[in-house]
């Protein structure tokens, strides 16, 4: 039984970014000034990012933001991306529920990560900027960039996280034969750097690790921008093409979603395929379920604390209400090392504090196992990330199975794992473990939070 593709054309592009903000009836909390304890205001984040991005972040009104012609003629090299019909994983499962998926893997870079690195890097150019720095975990992020800013003749400064700098060697060699200077996090080259490796001189490096060096080292250099994956309302809407182009391919497929999936690290891609389909539960048309899809050794949906912590582990960024394990926490050295963040986005954390999304937590090891399945059935070999998401969407269609009942599943296969194949070494040799992080460490953790606002 072979698996079915709905396809689009380029005049199928969206041309706008939807913004779910303007429909929550509950808006996110504001960021805050660490320093003030005040809410933060659009110019406050002008020294930082590209003016642009500031006001996308805080604009709480706009349902659509028109996408830059620029912008979008660029995304014609890969979008719209396919959705596909998993015909042959529905049999393997022998379940009666109807599995779909939208294959963000086609991307030049392989990941759905290029739908913000175009915009971010486009604003920076048009704002007269010449210098970028950003942080990545498993490298995919980094790449994206990458390639975005070469187009754009930005110079790109990448901190990668050093598990992913060891375990990742060929993520580092694309962003290399992109142009970008790229460093293992922490470092040397920052003052953030220089004190976690004095105080944890083994430290294997986290997103919030790298994200301080990145943010200190655009402070300090003139005429530079940080630029980010994930985490921040403007990333969430660059990348809500998904969404939007998969709504119509569900409609050519003659279906719609019951549940909607996608691996959760920060939430761009979770909320890039989920916002579109949520605006409709969030006008009363619909009843979808939304489930983000987390690691069980970095749970900050699932077990995490509802509160304002930074963004960084040095306590340079704005205070983000989120849910989060604290900013000082050390993930596991799990093999998806795009989801090794301690928080969630603020938009996300809403929607999940308010009972409007789901998460589950899921076990290392069973995700290589979906995602075995998956390259199996589909021909596709996942990222580690995305098969979180594929994991969840075979939990979710075995339930169906035990219950006779035809659903229909969406999920985001935001990545490919071509370059991931020495987790699968590792996998096939029994080399793997599971990590669960513990209550009282993550007590411990979330203790100081409180007092941090």
């Amino acid at each position: 039984m072979e698996s079915k593709k709905f396809l689009l054309n380029e005049k199928d592009i969206p041309q706008v970014w939807y913004n779910v903000i303007a429909d929550m009836k509950v808006k996110p909390r504001p960021l805050i000034n660490p320093g003030t304890k005040q809410p933060l205001k659009a110019e406050d984040l002008y020294p930082l990012f590209a003016k642009a991005c500031a006001d996308q972040e805080m604009n709480y009104t706009d349902r659509f933001i028109e996408i830059p012609d620029e912008v979008r003629e660029l995304y014609r090299i890969y979008r719209p991306t396919p959705l596909v019909r998993a015909r042959a994983l529905e049999k393997a499962l022998d379940t009666p529920a109807h599995i779909y998926f939208k294959n963000e893997s086609v991307s030049p870079v392989g990941s759905h990560k290029l739908n913000s690195a175009i915009a971010q890097a486009y604003y920076c150019k048009a704002e007269g900027v010449t210098n970028i720095t950003t942080e990545t975990g498993a490298g995919q992020w980094g790449a994206a960039l990458s390639m975005a800013a070469k187009h754009f003749g930005l110079e790109l400064a990448v901190y990668m996280v050093k598990i992913s700098y060891e375990q990742k060697p060929y993520r580092r060699s694309i962003m290399q034969t992109y142009g970008a200077e790229v460093i293992a996090s922490p470092s040397m080259s920052t003052k953030a750097g220089r004190k976690i490796i004095t105080d944890h001189p083994n430290y294997s490096g986290s997103l919030g690790t790298a994200i301080s060096e990145a943010v200190e080292l655009a402070m300090s250099t003139p005429n530079c921008k940080y630029v980010l994956g994930s985490v921040l309302n403007h990333v969430a809407l660059h990348q809500t093409v998904i969404g939007l182009e998969a709504e119509k391919q569900m409609e050519l497929a003659g279906e719609y979603p019951d549940t909607v999936i996608a691996c959760f690290g920060g939430g761009s891609n979770f909320s890039g395929l989920a916002f579109p389909f949520l605006r409709h539960n969030l006008s009363g048309e619909r009843n979808t379920r939304f489930i983000a899809a987390e690691p069980s050794s970095c749970p900050k949906l699932t077990r995490g604390e509802f509160q304002y912590d930074f963004g960084d582990e040095a306590g340079y960024t704005p205070l983000i209400p989120m849910y989060t394990l604290g900013h000082n926490f050390s993930p596991a050295n799990i093999h998806a090392g795009g989801l090794r963040y301690h928080g969630g986005g603020a938009i996300v954390s809403q929607l999940k504090h308010d009972g409007l999304i789901d998460a589950v937590d899921i076990p290392q090891l069973e995700t290589f196992e979906a995602a075995t399945l998956f390259a199996r059935t589909e021909g596709i070999i996942p990222a580690p990330e995305s098969s979180h998401a594929i994991a969840a969407t075979i939990r979710e269609a075995l339930k169906a199975r035990e219950a006779g009942e035809q659903r229909v599943i969406l999920f985001n296969l935001s990545g490919h794992g071509l370059i991931d194949m020495t987790a699968y070494d590792r996998y096939f040799s029994n080399d793997l473990a599971n990590y669960e992080v513990g209550d009282d460490e993550i007590r411990r953790n979330t203790a100081q939070l409180e007092k941090i606002i």
